[in-house]
């Protein structure tokens, strides 16, 4: 494919807002994990929460689109000027020829759980919770699309883990196709207890902070997050990263366990590699799925170890942040991004035994080295996988 210039990314985490605060938290191997203190109900586990959420308010002419999600949603678009550069490529292309492409996996539920606490006696949603464009799965979209002032496609992917990888697929071809000239494309995901209660129901939670890749590792840390990513034609902004490729895979193995072979992730791989034009031994850096669940783990260790060199280095995230759901895509596309801009590989952390699965690939502590080429994995529920390629401006 044509590669596309990535003309301005942020994402904000348990880290803190915007992308210092995440290559920051990431070169002092400081986790943004704490104890669970979100829950209505005790549930021990530890969680990526972000701060002051709760009483950063949208702003006035935005207040129909109230609720938790939305606002990490604008938080997060008003740092590293992501929202000016939006709004610049709308006067640059046509605000009519700027997609919009986000991820998410539960939206806004969270604001539709508290309207059902908070029932009225007949049975109805509070009146001030009477908010059509929340209470439904693409409330994260229209609210972007609102806040950039955009008027391009809207579209909204829902596909567990890998919601927001996929997002760059999807603008892609919206670019490619002619359809547009720019997308935004991103994910939001923030706590509630549908996530939390349904994960921890499926016995993948943890009670202590997630480990991936550690022989012992307990489970996953679910966190919040959201990220932005600008794509438009690689000629308007030569010298900017870019997106070389994509592979996308649905192998529908299981409702929640991955492939046993890693048949859908390997697919997803290779149709990221040769759609780039890319070798194997070209890959600098791979942000690994790496949730710290005791399959994906094991899987993935496994495809890596057999597919690449020893010089690649590999390492999940997820230690830093929890396991953002349908935002994980964007945060690891940014934290892949960052490696490439900074020379900078983060280290697997909190793992201390690593599980005999994985090779010599992995970082299991930071490393400082040139980055020109980094992918980032994401594997959803489903078989629903993603793997994205980047690549340093001035790659040949």
């Amino acid at each position: 494919m044509l590669p596309l210039a990535i003309t301005a990314f942020t994402a904000t985490t348990a880290l803190g807002p915007g992308l210092k605060a995440q290559s920051d938290g990431l070169a002092a191997s400081r986790s943004g994990l704490r104890r669970n203190d979100f829950s209505q109900a005790p549930l021990d586990t530890w969680i990526g929460r972000v701060d002051g959420l709760e009483d950063a308010a949208l702003p006035a002419d935005a207040a129909g689109w109230e609720c938790r999600n939305n606002r990490l949603a604008w938080l997060a678009m008003n740092q590293d000027g992501f929202a000016d550069a939006a709004r610049e490529a709308a006067r640059r292309h046509g605000s009519d020829r700027v997609a919009v492409v986000m991820g998410t996996s539960t939206a806004s539920i969270g604001a539709t759980e508290h309207a059902y606490r908070t029932l009225t006696e007949n049975g109805a949603f509070p009146q001030a919770l009477r908010r059509r464009d929340v209470h439904q799965p693409n409330s994260l979209t229209g609210f972007v699309q609102a806040a950039l002032g955009l008027d391009g496609p809207a579209l909204t992917i829902a596909t567990a883990c890998s919601s927001s990888a996929k997002v760059f697929a999807a603008a892609e071809r919206l670019i490619r196709l002619g359809v547009v000239d720019a997308a935004v494309v991103g994910g939001v995901d923030t706590l509630c207890e549908s996530v939390l209660f349904g994960f921890n129901s499926l016995e993948l939670v943890s009670n202590e902070p997630c480990r991936p890749f550690d022989a012992t590792r307990g489970g996953i840390s679910i966190g919040e997050a959201g990220g932005f990513a600008l794509l438009e034609r690689r000629e308007l902004a030569p010298g900017a990263p870019r997106l070389a490729g994509y592979g996308e895979s649905s192998d529908a193995h299981h409702m929640s366990t991955p492939h046993p072979e890693g048949l859908g992730a390997e697919l997803a791989l290779r149709d990221a590699l040769a759609r780039a034009g890319l070798d194997a031994a070209e890959v600098d850096y791979i942000n690994l799925h790496g949730t710290a669940s005791l399959k994906n783990d094991e899987v993935e260790a496994a495809l890596v170890a057999r597919s690449f060199s020893a010089q690649t280095r590999a390492s999940s995230t997820k230690g830093f942040t929890g396991h953002t759901l349908g935002a994980a895509g964007i945060v690891e596309a940014a934290y892949a991004l960052l490696a490439i801009r900074d020379g900078f590989v983060p280290g697997n952390l909190n793992a201390s035994q690593p599980d005999p699965a994985c090779g010599p690939q992995m970082a299991w502590h930071n490393e400082r080295q040139p980055v020109r080429v980094a992918l980032s994995n994401s594997f959803g529920f489903g078989g629903n996988n993603a793997c994205l390629a980047f690549v340093a401006g001035d790659h040949d």
